[in-house]
């Protein structure tokens, strides 16, 4: 059994910087937290502070109670954003509260569910041997970039109706949007990281309007024909709901694919059971959801003065979800820092939980599960060749770089 029993110097304690992150997430802090201050004031360079939820209970509770923390007031990232950027941000359903959110969500649902999502199955599949098949003639490369980071491309391109011409300019898009705190990351566009946002939804609007004129069989003609507010949705709301399916579906399956390989490889014995056992890849996909949940918190607002473990929350706080330490609680997972494809029941948090689950739930799963299993069935030795990466982000749990060696 793996433990953690550090103690900490709590005046000296960050969990706020990218830097905090940058070597991997710091996992025997959230145990201290975790232990000594589940709910916990974490002061930032910049004067403000926010409160650290750090319990798997807890966090349900926050997530539970969205009108009391709320996504909209604030938004669901630490910094607080200009009036332009947080009013688009509201227009994204991750930062919607009720009843607003539960009408968009009533209208969006169905073309999410897991039937819906299963009929893309032969097409993941196709786009995932492509890929591999390019990395199988490179050999050596690195798998974080040159095969995670296109998958998810592909795959939400042909979820949405995104002309495959039009995809590596969204990608380049998407990892401005969420990789800004990374310089490697950001300075290769400088330029171009501070209006990727306006820029995605600027071409989500364009393409509305081509919809609108020319309907095809896509996600975008069918959001478009959808009500919100009682209204059309108009290509102002399109773009923003845009920019959040794109960008998340880039970004969170990108990791979990990466940081799915990298835990296999660290623990060989499980990487040779699913070669002997394809079953049980389902299960690895959530204990790597699990093990390496690709956000490391979402923000909310308290909305009203409270109390949460004895903290006493005042309206107006910043009140952040930490699902980087909740997702290994021991309250809830037995041997929590130990990686175990088998383990049952897995309620991680990965996905969220109560109001904002995630929407893309089965697309997610799907994608995972078609992914390792083409990546087993295209290599007979994967080789880690040298140290891995993690992107300097306090809110994406990311591998930077991982590389590999692919053998058939």
């Amino acid at each position: 059994m793996t433990t953690i029993s550090h103690d900490f110097d709590v005046e000296s304690i960050d969990i706020y910087t990218p830097e905090a992150y940058a070597g991997g997430a710091p996992h025997e802090v959230f145990a201290y937290l975790r232990r000594e201050h589940p709910v916990f004031w974490q002061e930032t360079p910049e004067g403000w502070g926010f409160w650290a939820v750090c319990r798997h209970a807890d966090l349900v509770h926050v997530a539970k109670h969205p009108l009391l923390y709320s996504a909209s007031l604030g938004g669901v990232v630490y910094e607080d954003l200009a009036p332009e950027q947080l009013e688009m941000m509201r227009d994204m359903v991750l930062a919607m509260d009720p009843p607003r959110h539960t009408a968009w969500r009533r209208n969006l649902a169905p073309h999410f569910k897991a039937k819906v999502m299963a009929g893309l199955e032969p097409r993941i599949r196709e786009i995932v041997r492509g890929i591999l098949a390019e990395a199988a003639e490179v050999g050596e490369l690195d798998f974080a970039h040159d095969v995670c980071a296109k998958v998810p491309t592909q795959v939400v391109g042909e979820l949405v109706g995104i002309p495959e011409e039009d995809r590596p300019q969204l990608h380049r898009w998407s990892e401005q949007n969420s990789g800004g705190q990374d310089p490697d990351i950001a300075a290769y566009a400088a330029e171009e990281a501070s209006t990727a946002t306006i820029n995605m939804a600027m071409y989500a609007i364009g393409l509305a309007g081509q919809r609108r004129e020319d309907p095809h069989d896509d996600l975008i003609t069918l959001m478009l024909a959808a009500e919100v507010d009682g209204e059309p949705m108009t290509d102002l709301q399109f773009g923003s709901f845009f920019v959040q399916i794109v960008t998340a579906g880039n970004d969170t399956s990108r990791t979990m694919l990466s940081s799915g390989l990298w835990a296999l490889l660290q623990h060989p014995q499980q990487l040779a059971a699913l070669r002997a056992d394809r079953s049980l890849i389902p299960g690895a996909v959530e204990e790597i959801l699990r093990w390496a949940n690709p956000l490391h918190y979402f923000r909310r607002t308290a909305s009203a003065d409270t109390e949460l473990e004895g903290q006493q929350i005042r309206a107006g706080d910043k009140v952040a979800m930490m699902y980087t330490s909740a997702n290994r609680d021991d309250a809830v997972f037995a041997d929590p820092m130990a990686f175990d494809i088998t383990r049952d029941p897995n309620p991680h948090l990965s996905f969220g939980i109560a109001e904002h689950f995630c929407l893309g739930v089965h697309l997610a799963r799907l994608e995972g599960r078609v992914f390792f299993e083409e990546l087993l069935d295209a290599f007979d030795s994967i080789e880690q060749i040298g140290d891995a990466t993690w992107q300097r982000s306090n809110l994406n749990n990311s591998l930077k770089t991982l590389p590999v060696r692919l053998s058939r």
